[in-house]
């Protein structure tokens, strides 16, 4: 690596760093209570019974760590995404995988009568990987034959899903009560038990994104270039189609369905990066954990003592980013 590139990646990982420990005390100390730096780093390292601590420890650890995750999570998702249709509007929300798994989700509560975590998160990941895979077949060819056909599937499944969302809350009380929060998008009361399940999923399209990441790179040259490089193109498609799934259903399922997250981050990264699908992937988890933990701590501060959900300000930070997108040389 020539020393001057050298250079560059060391300052961008020093301010990345210092960015995202910035966001992570900011969310540990800024909330309808606010608490100073020392007494977080008191209540980090010798823990305690005050008032303080006990914010800290049981409320805004397991809600900061939740907002880290998501947000890796879905900047992945849409990296991995984009890359396998070749297209820069692609995302989980956009095409329909969050509006899947709030609907069984919501369905299952209706069902049932009582979530529980297991539920929820069995749910997402199903609702997740079933509007994966109609998108998919909507658009034909694998989703790569045209842009324009996948846009419209992903529209196309996300109203009707998010149109039927609507109506079983309309109808059942009881799955609106449950979800009328979660719904909208909100990290208020995670705890820990819907980390470590949530975390669960995510881990397991992490490593298989992870495992991807070459492969992916090598298909945005297109199908052919790929298969002539050696790609199993269908297998590749299909194993991405599954770790999208995993990500944002764990994401949807801790958090409720966040849009444009996935959309957003890459176009970001891909810009300061270049288009090199491992750098992407990577910059992609750490921008999108920084994102989400940042827009939770303004949905504190906004109307504070009141909270304003996180995914109505993740949503007004990331409309403008579909605007530029679709009006960008990518999508022509």
């Amino acid at each position: 690596m020539r020393p001057r590139r050298l250079a560059s990646v060391v300052a961008a990982c020093a301010v990345t760093t210092l960015v995202l420990v910035a966001v992570i005390v900011a969310s540990l100390a800024l909330g309808s209570r606010q608490i100073g730096a020392d007494a977080v780093w008191d209540a980090l390292v010798h823990g305690g019974s005050s008032q303080d601590a006990q914010v800290v420890l049981a409320l805004r650890v397991p809600r900061t760590l939740a907002a880290l995750m998501i947000g890796g999570a879905l900047g992945l998702a849409g990296s991995i995404m984009q890359a396998m249709t070749r297209n820069p509007l692609a995302d989980p929300g956009v095409l329909g995988i969050n509006a899947g798994a709030a609907f069984v989700v919501v369905s299952a509560t209706a069902v049932v009568g009582v979530s529980t975590r297991a539920v929820t998160i069995g749910a997402a990941l199903v609702g997740a990987g079933i509007a994966s895979g109609l998108v998919i077949l909507l658009s034909g060819r694998g989703g790569a034959g045209s842009h324009g056909r996948l846009a419209l599937a992903g529209i196309a499944v996300s109203a009707a899903l998010s149109s039927l969302t609507q109506a079983v809350l309309a109808s059942n009380q009881n799955a609106f009560n449950e979800f009328r929060y979660w719904a909208s998008g909100s990290l208020e009361g995670v705890d820990v038990a819907t980390l470590v399940w949530g975390g669960i999923v995510i881990a397991c399209g992490l490593v298989v994104g992870a495992a991807l990441t070459s492969a992916l790179g090598v298909l945005t040259l297109g199908d052919e270039a790929a298969s002539g490089l050696g790609v199993r193109v269908g297998l590749v498609r299909g194993l991405g189609t599954v770790a999208v799934a995993s990500l944002a259903g764990g994401a949807t399922a801790i958090g409720g369905p966040l849009t444009f997250v996935g959309l957003a981050v890459p176009l970001l990264v891909r810009r300061a990066v270049g288009a090199r699908q491992g750098p992407i992937a990577a910059w992609s988890v750490v921008v999108g954990a920084v994102w989400v933990t940042a827009a939770d701590v303004a949905s504190r501060l906004v109307l504070a003592p009141q909270e304003v959900p996180v995914g109505v300000v993740i949503a007004l930070i990331g409309a403008p980013f579909f605007i530029l997108g679709a009006r960008g040389r990518g999508v022509s």
